[in-house]
């Protein structure tokens, strides 16, 4: 891409905004088919509109990029994905998206030319994670939507890659990537394209002692207001942003045509004037809040970490003014960016001698043709003029082309007929469409022969993992320890969390292993802690680091860690590809993740994998905070709780170190007295992971363990059987 060029990249959840996005000047548009993408619910076309598709975008030199961005299953990986991208590689996708590392690697195998991005479903929050990816040969990242810009002003100056941002649209609450509301509430995975979007429904917040927080008309707490960044154009654009993404995959034809419009023209104006007179006018702004916005906009987390004036609180309804003025508007959009097609200026010569076959030469920037037609006739009567075939040749309709010039040259005494020359303008059009769509063009694929799977070498029998985040749940576990210690499946090893990496040498004495916990999240405030510590932590010998993200496996190679490094459930693997992929970066093990079932998980689980038993799962990891948003902030970690509709209770636990929310389950995952199963899946270690409970609620846990009994309260056995679409 030309790095003096922003690229406007409009979203197309049908062809119809496909075609609105084109028509307003979009750079490029992003689109899924019916697999594999993060908008299952969009209007996505079949495999044959996706080549449709892919040929209208190149008519205009609009770039088309593909969403492949959700976690795929062993069998779709393995048995559907090259079938589906095959077909759409060879037609000249420009470029795909990614989320599942598993995918990226396949990709890579299958083929080696494609373009790949990387989807913000990666969580990408610093340099570390792109560096890695660059290494891969992904050639552009999607950020996190969290990210300053100073942040993003950063990762571009350490980090030679594409960035994309979103500029305009709707905002997730989670981090993209790690929310499994929806998943665990209805079954529907956010990573699998099929968000049910719990984050828009209403909630009471209650602090740490049960008192409500929160008031009456404002429970819509996780759910931000739309952004609209257009007033930051040229700070994101010197921050080092080369593509500036429209979210609405699932918004109508007339809006996409409307937002890509003012973008458009703000844009432009951007890269001819700079930055010393940008304004947005008043008339503008009031459009892109008439084609939709929750409670207004804001400018995302550009400019600040969370508060208040982030959330749409309120959820107000239109008012009837409102509403007339929006349909109006849209009635305008429809008829000038849906119902017309975009024109492709034409230059054509038409050469007509008097016995010879008719030749038409078109040309459309550096395609040029030429097709030969009937042979001209000689005039029995009186002889055509250049005028009547000029007429007959421009009539270009039901197609985009019309004709710049048209120049006729003729020779003799000459008849044609009107079929002749419809029949030689519709093979002109036809074979200067192709040769304009053929630099797109690649060469048939076909799949490589599979390479063999790399699995661990030696069986291990089950060993228990025990994860504690407080010295509460420490003190506890250590008076179980010699008893867990000497159980049926073993007590092995314990990982702490980094603020009580002090207790290592306790771990030690207790004759166990000791890892340490890298926190959910990697920003530059983080990573620097963590530059700052790591050396200490380095002189406690941990056995291991327990790892989130792309970022924090960089972090620990560039710094030369020692001892292993086990993956977290939130470094996704959901297929022996990003098994195998982990394993051959040196990961030692890797947790299981929490959305595939039984049958799957036998699938891919080997020796060097750990399974969750028992679990409060994280259900969103959020810059937003509830204190912020409620105007209570202490400056202090507490556990407040979530109240639906249905009188359910979500614990959320700020972690004021790093500035971030992770609201939990209601239910914990529990599956002691199902572990005939849990064995079966062949894993090397199960898992129980404290996160909230206190002391008392840890020894409890612990007792249920050692008994195998069934859980008193409620409870939830995750996706272990229902799994997810």
């Amino acid at each position: 891409m030309d790095e003096n060029k922003l690229e406007i990249l409009a979203p197309a959840g049908s062809m119809e905004s496909l075609r609105a996005a084109v028509n307003a000047g979009a750079d490029a548009v992003y689109m899924g088919g019916g697999r594999f993408g993060a908008r299952a619910y969009a209007q996505n076309p079949a495999p044959d509109g996706l080549l449709a598709a892919i040929d209208y975008a190149h008519s205009y030199g609009v770039r088309f990029y593909l969403t492949v961005n959700t976690l795929l299953k062993e069998r779709e990986l393995e048995g559907e994905l090259f079938p589906y991208l095959k077909p759409l590689y060879e037609r000249g996708v420009d470029a795909v998206l990614v989320q599942d590392m598993g995918v990226l690697c396949a990709l890579r195998e299958w083929f080696p030319d494609l373009p790949l991005h990387a989807s913000t479903q990666m969580t990408f929050c610093g340099a570390g994670g792109l560096a890695f990816l660059q290494e891969l040969g992904v050639q552009r990242a999607v950020l996190s939507r969290e990210l300053s810009l100073e942040e993003i002003r950063g990762i571009h100056a350490a980090c030679d890659m594409e960035l994309e941002c979103f500029v305009h649209g709707a905002l997730c609450y989670c981090y993209s990537g790690q929310c499994l509301f929806s998943s665990l509430l209805g079954g529907r995975s956010g990573n699998r394209g099929r968000c049910a979007q719990p984050c828009r429904l209403l909630y009471d917040a209650l602090d740490e002692k049960g008192n409500l927080r929160s008031r009456r008309g404002e429970q819509a707490l996780l759910s931000p207001k739309d952004i609209c960044a257009i007033d930051l154009i040229p700070q994101m654009a010197e921050a080092g942003v080369s593509s500036l993404k429209i979210e609405g995959r699932m918004k109508r034809p007339e809006y996409v045509a409307g937002v890509t419009r003012i973008y458009r023209k703000y844009v432009d104006r951007y890269l001819e004037h700079g930055a010393a007179d940008y304004r947005v006018s008043e008339e503008d702004r009031r459009e892109l809040l008439l084609l939709f916005n929750r409670d207004g906009f804001s400018r995302g987390y550009y400019e600040q970490h969370n508060g208040r004036n982030l959330m749409a609180l309120w959820n107000k309804e239109a008012t009837e003014r409102e509403k007339q003025a929006y349909e109006k508007r849209i009635a305008v959009l429809h008829e000038e960016y849906v119902e017309h097609e975009r024109s492709i200026a034409i230059d054509g010569k038409l050469r007509a001698r008097e016995g010879e076959p008719l030749e038409l030469t078109l040309s459309c920037g550096e395609a040029v043709v030429t097709v030969r037609g009937e042979t001209a006739q000689t005039a029995q009567k009186r002889p055509m003029e250049a005028a009547q075939l000029e007429k007959q040749l421009r009539k270009t309709g039901g197609t985009a082309f019309v004709w710049n010039s048209l120049k006729i040259c003729m020779e003799g005494n000459l008849f044609v007929p009107v079929s002749a020359l419809n029949s030689l303008r519709r093979e002109g059009l036809d074979v200067l469409r192709e040769r304009m769509l053929s630099p797109y063009r690649r060469k048939t694929a076909e799949k490589p022969q599979e390479r063999p799977t790399c699995r661990p070498q030696e069986a291990r029998e089950l060993c228990l993992h025990i994860s504690v985040e407080s010295e509460a749940q420490l003190e506890t576990v250590f008076t179980a320890a010699e008893k867990l210690k000497n159980a049926d499946i073993p007590l092995e090893c314990i990982y702490v969390d980094e603020a009580l990496m002090g207790q290592l040498p306790r771990i030690y004495e207790a004759g166990l292993k000791a890892c340490i916990l890298m926190p959910p999240v990697f920003r530059e405030k983080t990573e620097e802690r963590w530059e700052k510590s790591f050396a200490q932590m380095r002189n406690m010998q941990p056995d291991g680091f327990v790892i989130c993200s792309l970022e924090e496996y960089e972090f620990l190679r560039r710094a030369g860690r020692e001892g292993e490094i086990f993956s977290e459930h939130r470094l996704y693997t959901f297929n022996s590809r990003s098994r195998r992929f982990w394993r051959e970066q040196g990961i030692s093990m890797q947790t299981n993740p929490l959305e595939l079932n039984e049958r799957e998980l036998k699938e891919i689980s080997t020796s060097d994998c750990i399974q969750l038993i028992y679990d409060r799962y994280p259900m969103m990891t959020t810059a937003g905070c509830l204190h912020r948003t409620l105007d209570a902030c202490k400056g202090k970690s507490e556990q407040w709780t979530l109240r639906d509709r249905r009188g359910k209770g979500f614990p959320v636990k700020n972690v004021c170190r790093d500035c971030y929310n992770i609201i939990y389950n209601s239910q914990p995952l529990y599956l002691f007295d199902e572990m005939e199963r849990v064995c079966a899946l062949g894993c090397g270690a199960c898992r129980i992971l404290f996160t909230t409970e206190d002391a008392e609620e840890t020894k409890a846990v612990l007792d249920a363990w050692s008994r195998r009994r069934k859980w008193d309260d409620e409870f939830t056995r995750g996706h272990l059987k229902r799994g997810v679409e």
